[in-house]
């Protein structure tokens, strides 16, 4: 995991007011210079009618030391291979932010479910989910050593999955959620690699009948073929 912080008077009046929400985090192509793209209603655009560099990022934090992100380090990413080399003063940009999740007051038991590219997002729900429920939390990881403090919260109750050679990603978390009881008080929110979510969504809506407006599975990254 890298940590990243982006600075300058450009951020003046962003605002990030919901848990789990996201930021679009906008860089160069190797060897090329950095461009701000056009937005066309639709998406993001360069000069040429090639796409940005882009990746979608729950911030750490935003505070007046700037904006803090944190970059799972793997190969053969954009956004990840860009942090690897990218020199202090560099120019990119953020869009956002995107909406977050709005903590459902009725619920007597949260279940988050995510792979390292979601831990951002798991604190900051740990920070805002009321202390007299209880939350489930189910972190998948590829080393003992990603083990983070998390944040502290008094009906959590948190399980580390270390993968294991040969799992694909979010092996660890379907598996959980297959395992997990999953009652009318209880809610989901789950993210990580793209096709280990639809997996769980899959399983949620057509196996358990669970109500899709009692989820939340947000596919953050996707494995490059």
């Amino acid at each position: 995991m890298m940590r990243i912080v982006l600075a300058g008077p450009q951020l003046d009046g962003l605002e990030i007011s919901e848990p789990a929400a996201s930021v679009r985090l906008l860089v160069r192509w190797p060897g090329e210079p950095f461009e701000i793209p056009t937005w066309n209603g639709n998406e993001f655009l360069l000069a040429d009618g090639r796409r940005p560099a882009l990746r979608t990022f729950t911030p750490v934090s935003l505070n007046d030391h700037g904006l803090t992100l944190d970059i799972v380090r793997h190969g053969g990413g954009a956004a990840a291979d860009w942090a690897e080399t990218v020199a202090p003063g560099e120019p990119c940009a953020i869009s956002g932010p995107g909406r977050g999740e709005a903590i459902e007051p009725s619920a007597g038991r949260y279940v988050l479910l995510g792979d390292e590219t979601a831990i951002p997002a798991i604190e900051q729900l740990l920070g805002v989910i009321a202390h007299d429920v209880r939350i489930d939390v189910h972190i998948e990881i590829v080393d003992d050593c990603a083990q983070l403090d998390l944040a502290t919260h008094p009906g959590a109750a948190v399980t580390w999955h270390v993968t294991t050679p040969g799992d694909a990603p979010g092996a660890t978390l379907r598996r959980a959620a297959e395992a997990t009881d999953i009652d009318e008080r209880t809610r989901v929110w789950a993210a990580g690699e793209a096709a280990a979510m639809q997996a769980i969504r899959k399983h949620l809506f057509d196996d358990r009948k669970i109500p899709r407006d009692h989820t939340t599975v947000r596919g953050y990254w996707k494995v490059q073929r």
